[in-house]
């Protein structure tokens, strides 16, 4: 059941990547020749008027031929490129936006996905302070364990990851606002501290106070999620590990959905540069397998775990797809510049060779995936 889940993901996000080629194609007067999920021997078809439809044996991708593409043949230029509805006859702008639109088809997916999420509700860290490190700028000020942040500099907080980032990013003091239980009679200690609201309810266990505190963050020595030193602000509280499910609803989940998007994509290019240079180690990258186990677990879990993974996955084939390697759209995507800077085609037989390492690249990179991915599952 579990393999077929991870099939269907995966399936549908090739679907919906050939998809975005297919429509801009279409738009642009191209001839799609075949429209097939999966590789190799074709096992159903059907036929419009000019495309053939496939499901083919090998479920893991896709492609669509278009009339005028074919990189095993370099010749094919000079024997289809004047025919209008030939991919090769359109100028080289049209053919990166044909190129583009199945990476963006697979960024519109993931941003819907995470609208999605946002709207159902995800599972979050909440900003309530587990400990406070003795002799910091949070035990000075006066934070407690079980004190939940709300506010940091006028920003409403609603998870943990909010109120690291803000002060991780921010600079100068912070004015933080809390909300406490009232159980010791507006005593708060700290300096700079103050009461701005109290909260009373029908029992006194659940009356609350807002206060306001001020507090300046001290750099220290940390590491990123890739194991580097670096120099981060910190405030000294550690997480009370207490989840809450936050919604994003109306425009809050279009911000949401945007900032999930474009920082799984940021997160995706800063992983392969840090593979590249080696900070990374190679028996970090995963295949087939991989991707089909942390489908199964997501599946097992709630809907907007699964849906969040399933957006990640999504940036993930958008951002290695336009990778400069000449087998991918990416590859293309800089044969077809360099012909509308130099304002001529690549030579033929350069960009078929060029084509031709690229799809060894990734063989070598589909056949480390693998063995990584065999070889985590005999240790």
């Amino acid at each position: 059941m579990s393999l077929f889940v991870a099939l269907l993901v995966l399936s549908f996000l090739v679907f919906f990547h050939e998809l975005g080629h297919f429509i801009v194609a279409r738009l642009f007067g191209v001839r799609v020749e075949v429209f097939s999920i999966g590789f190799g021997k074709k096992l159903l078809t059907f036929h419009t008027k000019h495309t053939q439809y496939a499901l083919s044996l090998i479920p893991l991708g896709g492609y669509v031929k278009l009339k005028g593409q074919d990189d095993s043949n370099p010749k094919l230029e000079q024997t289809s490129a004047l025919e209008a509805d030939s991919y090769l006859a359109k100028s080289p702008c049209k053919r990166i936006a044909i190129l583009l639109a199945g990476a963006g088809f697979n960024f519109l997916l993931a941003f819907i996905l995470y609208v999605i999420v946002g709207i159902n509700g995800i599972p979050s860290l909440a900003p309530i302070v587990g400990d406070v490190r003795e002799n910091t700028p949070a035990f000075t000020a006066g934070l407690q364990p079980n004190d939940r942040i709300v506010g940091i500099n006028g920003t409403h907080i609603r998870t943990w990851e909010e109120l690291d980032s803000i002060i991780t990013e921010s600079s100068g003091s912070l004015n933080v606002e809390i909300m406490r239980k009232s159980n010791e009679q507006g005593q708060i200690a700290g300096s700079g501290a103050k009461i701005i609201e109290k909260q009373s309810h029908a029992s006194n266990e659940l009356a609350q106070e807002r206060i306001q505190l001020t507090l300046t963050p001290i750099v220290q020595d940390s590491k990123n999620i890739f194991g580097e030193p670096i120099k981060r602000r910190m405030i000294g509280i550690v997480s009370a590990n207490a989840l809450e499910k936050v919604h994003y609803y109306g425009l809050d989940s279009l911000y949401y959905g945007w900032h999930e998007t474009l920082k799984a994509s940021v997160l995706i290019i800063q992983g392969i540069g840090k593979l590249i240079s080696g900070v990374v180690p190679s028996s970090q990258v995963g295949g087939v397998i991989s991707i089909v186990s942390v489908i199964d677990v997501a599946s097992r879990d709630n809907l907007s775990r699964f849906l969040y993974l399933v957006a990640l996955i999504s940036v993930n084939l958008g951002v290695l797809n336009l990778l400069p390697i000449p087998a991918l759209d990416g590859g293309h995507i800089l044969f077809n510049a360099y012909e509308m800077l130099r304002g001529k085609k690549p030579n033929e037989q350069v960009a078929y060779y060029l084509t031709l390492c690229g799809w060894a690249v990734l063989l070598g990179l589909m056949m480390l995936g693998l063995y990584n991915d065999i070889f985590r599952l005999l240790a």
